[in-house]
């Protein structure tokens, strides 16, 4: 083996020991250079807990959105608070008066009716009777007022019928200004009052009965009751147009006696209401009734005749 080849394998090591040298440095200066290598991240498992997600960059703060109103809210915030008007609360006022006037009126039919709920078939039957009768009475007298309006246009002599008519009219006139005496069918109703406890408005009301009934001439103990009859209490008794009476108060009554005593019976009227008061009252019928008490003619201070 010659020199030469003795130190070419020393040239060769040099050279390969420098170049492991410089590929160590230089691998060295690649690592360095690199990036800091990152593990990977191990398989996720049943019991690991999932990464959380990155946190969104938070939005600008805006108007948040209104709930969803059901039917009945958004109906009750139409509602409420009110929003009243002048013209609404007028109006209002005007419903609850009407509403008010209303409740008292049927109110006040009801007290009217009261006293007929309670009563009997008989009863009620005799009532709806006597109001037959007097439509019949005024569908009579409706017609007697047209036979007479057509006796003085047919009548060959009006002067003296009119005259014959001013007589009658006269008579009749003078028996419901109590002027003339009259008889005739009707009722008499006594009223024995021993506990002293009927006073004038009850007396009052059976004359207004009566006279609903279709009374045309009335007499209370010698009194003769006209239009401008008024009662008042005196002591223990009661005063008749300023004549004191006493009990028993007797009415002597001209009218149809059909309906003069079933106005007097019926449930709450006037013989109920004087039962009440422990008083006790008799009523009979007569075909002739004699109202002979009179009243004086006075003259009006005021009125007179149109045809003056």
């Amino acid at each position: 083996m010659s020199e030469h080849d003795d130190k070419r394998p020393e040239g060769n090591g040099d050279t390969r020991a420098e170049q492991r040298d410089g590929s160590g440095e230089s691998g060295n200066g690649l690592r360095k250079e690199l990036p800091q290598e990152v593990s990977a991240p191990a398989p996720a498992t049943q019991d690991s807990p999932k990464p959380e997600p990155e946190a969104e960059p938070e939005a600008a703060p805006g108007p948040e959105p209104e709930p969803q109103l059901t039917g009945r809210q958004r109906l009750v915030k139409g509602l409420w608070p009110p929003r009243v008007s002048r013209a609404q609360l007028i109006v209002a006022l005007l419903l609850f008066g009407l509403g008010f006037g209303l409740a008292v009126q049927v109110a006040s039919h009801s007290d009217g009716d009261s006293a007929l709920r309670g009563a009997r078939q008989e009863d009620l039957v005799r009532i709806l009777d006597e109001l037959d009768d007097r439509t019949q009475r005024l569908e009579d007298e409706k017609q007697g007022l047209e036979k007479q309006r057509d006796e003085l246009e047919n009548s060959s002599d009006q002067a003296e019928e009119a005259r014959k008519q001013t007589i009658e009219k006269e008579r009749q006139l003078g028996i419901l200004a109590g002027t003339v005496a009259a008889q005739g069918p009707g009722i008499t109703m006594t009223i024995e009052d021993t506990k002293g406890t009927v006073e004038a408005d009850m007396l009052l009301d059976a004359i207004q009965e009566l006279r609903a009934a279709g009374a045309e001439a009335i007499q209370v103990n010698g009194v003769r009751v006209v239009a401008g009859t008024y009662l008042t209490d005196s002591g223990k008794g009661v005063s008749v147009d300023g004549n004191k009476i006493n009990a028993p108060y007797r009415f002597k009554v001209i009218g149809k006696p059909q309906d003069l005593e079933p106005a007097l019976n019926i449930p709450g009227g006037v013989v109920q209401t004087l039962e009440k008061e422990q008083a006790t009252v008799t009523i009979e019928r007569s075909t002739k009734i004699v109202v002979d008490a009179l009243r004086a003619v006075k003259r009006p201070d005021y009125a007179r005749s149109s045809s003056q």
